[in-house]
């Protein structure tokens, strides 16, 4: 039998950007004029003000027009897109439906490339995600971003394990974005939205490396703690809903992996290592292990400080060993509050999310090549 190429109907428009914001008066203005600058005309800019207190939405009716502005009652995320969505009836008026976070911006072709490479037969796709000068977080992020876009994330795409469809660079076919529920209460929605594609059969993910978009990481340690805290919960929350790992597929088989190779990092270092060390010389076993850690770890960083020439990370190396380990533990212990003491369960958070005091402002001008 023939297969039937798919086809979208041809008086949509091409594009349309929504974003959800909630008191980011620092960043908004900055994450717009990118967008603009990137190629998205300012008619299919639509941003929805989740109640800020601030001068958010101020600052983009004098951007976009008021027309294109949405103010709802605290929503949180989710609810937000899905309400501005249905208002400004994006589902039956473009082809594709790019969301976005407020705090980042793209390059100057981002939206060029995004338009020229959109495939009808893939059910959304995502760009390559670069983080923005900020602190020494920023700078352990590069190695992790560049770690996940170059190896990880080609991997997914080649394999159609896309796991997270991130929010700075997110787009949906029209048909697709009206059938996911974005209102999903998880504490990462962008999570859950990808594997309700995976579950409900609605397509695979394109990823689109030459569409590059920056995001705003947290300036301080605490921030950093709690976002990446909600992040795992999140993960860890969604893996729960859509029963994870009791399917015989590739998402199922891909996720799983990733969880048993954090599980298998924590137990070669804190189990495994701690009974070698008992049974031979211990000083020489961790001085060892630890030596042959760092520098494979220093070899990494250099060859992603090429890669970006990002060269402010090599100074930040000792940080940025020291950030992995973080990272471990905030893993184990949302496995083990989630999974194990049944809390953050799915469905009784309210998705509601907030930014208040993390925003700073940054040149986004500077790097995405703006003027």
């Amino acid at each position: 039998m023939k297969k039937i190429a798919y086809s979208l109907p041809k008086p949509r428009r091409k594009l349309a950007l929504l974003i959800a914001a909630h008191n980011e008066e620092l960043v908004i203005e900055q994450t717009i004029r990118s967008a603009i600058r990137a190629g998205m005309k300012r008619e299919y800019i639509y941003v929805v003000d989740d109640n800020s207190s601030d001068a958010t939405s101020k600052i983009v009716r004098s951007l976009i027009g008021k027309e294109n502005v949405l103010r709802v009652r605290r929503s949180g995320k989710g609810l937000a897109l899905t309400k501005a969505a249905k208002k400004f009836k994006l589902a039956e008026r473009y082809q594709w439906i790019h969301i976005a976070d407020a705090d980042g911006g793209f390059a100057r072709d981002y939206f060029w490339v995004f338009r020229r490479r959109l495939n009808p037969k893939y059910a959304a796709a995502t760009g390559y995600i670069r983080s923005l000068p900020g602190a020494y977080i920023s700078q352990y992020r590069v190695v992790e971003y560049t770690l996940g876009m170059e190896i990880q994330r080609r991997f997914q795409a080649a394999t159609h394990t896309v796991s997270v469809i991130p929010g700075p660079t997110s787009c949906f076919r029209y048909d697709v974005f009206k059938q996911v529920n974005f209102a999903n209460k998880s504490l990462t929605e962008d999570f859950d939205v990808t594997l309700q594609l995976h579950r409900k059969k609605l397509g695979r993910v394109q990823f689109i490396p030459e569409a590059i978009a920056y995001t705003q990481d947290p300036l301080h340690f605490k921030d950093f703690i709690k976002q990446i805290t909600r992040w795992n919960r999140g993960i860890m929350q969604g893996m729960q809903r859509h029963r994870v790992g009791l399917r015989l597929n590739r998402i199922d088989a891909y996720l799983s992996y990733q969880v048993f190779q954090n599980f298998l990092f924590f137990i070669n270092y804190f189990v495994l290592l701690p009974i070698l060390a008992i049974h031979r010389n211990p000083s020489e076993v961790i001085a060892t292990t630890f030596i042959m850690d760092v520098v494979i770890t220093l070899g990494i960083v250099t060859a992603v400080a090429l890669k970006t020439r990002r060269w402010d990370i090599l100074s930040a190396y000792p940080l940025i060993y020291a950030m992995r380990w973080v990272s471990l533990y905030v893993f184990m212990r949302a496995f083990f509050e989630v999974v194990i003491l049944r809390r953050f369960r799915a469905d009784v958070d309210d998705g509601v999310w907030g930014t208040a005091g993390r925003r700073y402002a940054s040149n986004v001008a500077l790097v995405t090549g703006s003027r």
